[in-house]
């Protein structure tokens, strides 16, 4: 049983499939429009293809500002109540998708749909909190993630069937079936895990105050920095590989395939972090990963490496999109827990902020530069490089500020 309550009667791996399922509603609404794609652009963008990317981001640019008070509203409101609300949210933003005849409200009503999804993302993290501590949350934590991490490898290609067999329309379809299977799941199963009793009032002054004192905090500031420059590439990179699949390599069939590839090796990185965090530190991982990326893609941009005649080309690519995916599990959780780390006191606030503030700001760098892919790799790999040299630097900053907070303390003592 995975809690001491007597209302619960839910068993371990009912649980942690019922959380995961909750967690799998981002990834399932991003991965698996990638297959939608090149039918979106055929029907509702025929003259400005590079604008249909943006369905990506426009989701993760109303995910991000969800987050920003859907954990306030959980601690306020409970966790169930929040869950179907965001779900309410994200349906009526897949039914105005499904209807969507103009590409401008395909991207209105992603934008609906993330809002709606920062339900599950972050409440399913409160609902853990609220039954686990110490080693045991961890444990339930990482079967999560196991689970979760096969999402997106199994996701364009549950895309590309459920096209084959309607249209780009279908996803839709499939998202609110998903959706409502989550819905009756935590209905019947989950009991409300905040007592009425240990609810906190909604104040925007406790938001605003946690605003004021996160960036005050130099650690915490350069933390979120990085963490967004991280999360740009990571987008940029989503919108991207689709385009660069069909166009650069004329491999738009097989790309299901290749993509779940792809996810499946680079979810070794969480095994990876958790391996080398004992022993080399969060701060040291990001800053070795981010330094190890820097050489990968600009070895990429100078050299050429995916413009080489095939196979030869394809492969270089295709490493080096193994290596964004890696970076990704190595740099994002290690960089949260930065941030979250001196704000233990305002941990539910400040995991909203954080969350909120990194979503929103990496969306909105990434979308440009996906609207200004070209069909060759030099736009991602200069992109790439850019942003990770740049938070490799602030990195570097990051270390001499903490060094100096710890000569600080001891010498106060």
């Amino acid at each position: 049983m995975p809690s001491d309550r007597p209302d619960f009667a839910m068993g371990r791996s009912e649980f942690v499939a019922l959380i995961a399922m909750l967690f799998a509603t981002i990834a399932f609404s991003t991965d698996a429009m990638l297959a939608a794609l090149p039918q979106i652009t055929a029907d509702l963008a025929p003259m400005t293809p590079e604008r249909v990317p943006l369905i990506l981001t426009a989701f993760i640019f109303g995910l991000g500002l969800g987050t920003f008070f859907t954990g306030p509203l959980s601690d306020a409101y409970g966790r169930k109540n929040v869950v179907y609300g965001g779900a309410a949210l994200y349906i009526a933003g897949t039914v105005l998708a499904w209807a969507s005849q103009s590409l401008e409200l395909m991207l209105a009503a992603r934008v609906l749909q993330g809002l709606g999804a920062a339900g599950p993302r972050i409440v399913s993290l409160a609902i853990i909190r609220d039954l686990f501590s110490g080693r045991e949350m961890a444990r339930i934590m990482s079967f999560v993630m196991m689970v979760f991490v096969l999402v997106p490898a199994f996701a364009p290609s549950m895309g590309a069937v459920i096209v084959s067999f309607s249209n780009w329309r279908g996803i839709f379809v499939s998202f609110i079936v998903f959706s409502i299977v989550s819905l009756i799941w935590v209905g019947m199963r989950l009991p409300e895990t905040l007592a009425v009793e240990d609810r906190r009032p909604l104040r925007l002054g406790l938001l605003w105050s946690a605003v004021k004192e996160i960036f005050s905090n130099p650690v915490v500031r350069l933390s979120i920095t990085v963490q967004t420059l991280a999360m740009s590439i990571m987008f940029a990179t989503l919108m991207l590989v689709q385009p660069v699949f069909d166009q650069v390599y004329d491999r738009a069939g097989s790309f299901p395939l290749w993509f779940g590839l792809i996810a499946l090796i680079s979810g070794a990185s969480s095994l990876m972090n958790a391996l080398l965090v004992v022993r080399l530190g969060m701060q040291r991982i990001v800053t070795l990963t981010l330094g190890t990326q820097i050489v990968l893609s600009a070895a990429m941009l100078f050299f050429g490496l995916g413009n080489l005649p095939e196979p030869f080309g394809f492969g270089f690519f295709l490493i080096w999109e193994i290596s964004l995916f890696l970076q990704a599990g190595l740099v994002l959780g290690n960089l949260s827990a930065l941030a979250m780390e001196p704000m233990g006191h305002i941990a539910g606030i400040a995991a909203s902020v954080i969350g909120a503030v990194s979503t929103v700001l990496a969306a909105l760098i990434a979308s440009p530069i996906g609207l200004r892919f070209e069909g060759n790799l030099d736009l991602l790999t200069t992109s790439v490089l850019a942003l990770a040299a740049t938070g490799f630097l602030l990195m570097l900053r990051l270390g001499r500020v903490v060094n100096k907070q710890s000569v600080v303390r001891k010498t106060s003592t």
